[in-house]
């Protein structure tokens, strides 16, 4: 398989959380669900930044490896946010629309998405391969169970989606506004978008987002970018998971049993 963003990288495979994601190093994205992907195209800062603007109170900066790792544990553990809004993580996101309406509530970061006004849209709907029901005691939640005439439903969900698709192309074939025919798209369809934002809100992000209470297709993404968060800022990621995440998530209760000793 290919990489859903460069279409030219070989994908790897890497397992984080007891989960398999496949990466493409080509250009430093996830795959995730049918067609999405999410890469991270820009960084500043890090765990060092974190305790340079935390000690930058009593005019100091660094103090050598534990020093500075306790410090950002304490930070976490009793809740001393500003510090870590001193870096930036810049993600490049193809998603459906109905996840990207979800993720721009998400106000405390910088968004900047394709528009339908200016580009025709392509071919690309989010098709899901199992159907959920609703469940029995959360109303924003659903589960997988069974559903009668299950693989009819999908084909029908295709279909409806093909055909909006075409209607789509002989509007504008008709020589109607873009910013008028899209309108006729579903919220299946994929959008994208850059996302920036600092670690502060990245953990808030991912406190919400990454618990099993959240959609499946958005906590798919939020799993993906824990790994980006780990792999930049290790002390901070691993502090965050062990004293501040306080969802349900069995693939972060996996990361808090292995980075125990980070």
């Amino acid at each position: 398989m290919r990489c859903a963003r460069c279409k030219r990288g070989f994908l790897l495979d890497v397992k984080f959380g007891g989960e398999t994601f496949q990466f493409c190093g080509s250009c430093n994205s996830f795959n995730v669900l049918d067609k999405g992907f999410i890469a991270l195209v820009d960084f500043v800062g890090g765990d060092e930044m974190v305790v340079r603007a935390a000690r930058i109170s009593y005019g100091k900066e660094t103090k050598g490896v534990d020093q500075d790792k306790k410090l950002i544990k304490y930070m976490m553990e009793h809740r001393h946010g500003t510090p870590f809004e001193h870096s930036l993580f810049i993600f490049h996101v193809k998603a459906p629309i109905f996840v990207a309406r979800q993720w721009f509530r998400h106000r405390i970061g910088s968004f900047n998405e394709i528009s339908g006004r200016y580009v025709e849209y392509e071919d690309d709907f989010y098709i899901p391969k199992k159907l959920r029901i609703q469940h029995p005691k959360n109303k924003q939640a659903s589960i997988y169970g069974d559903i009668p005439g299950e693989d009819e439903l999908i084909s029908l969900y295709e279909e409806v989606v093909r055909k909006s698709y075409e209607v789509y192309k002989r509007f504008l074939q008709a020589g109607v506004a873009r910013e008028i025919s899209r309108t006729i798209l579903p919220l299946s369809l994929y959008t994208q978008f850059y996302w920036s934002v600092n670690p502060r809100s990245l953990m808030n992000f991912i406190n919400l987002r990454a618990s099993e209470d959240a959609q499946e297709e958005i906590r798919e993404y939020a799993k993906r970018i824990s790994f980006f968060f780990y792999d930049r800022m290790p002390w901070t990621f691993s502090s965050f998971v062990k004293y501040a995440f306080d969802g349900k998530s069995q693939f972060i209760q996996n990361l808090k049993e292995k980075l125990e000793n980070l």
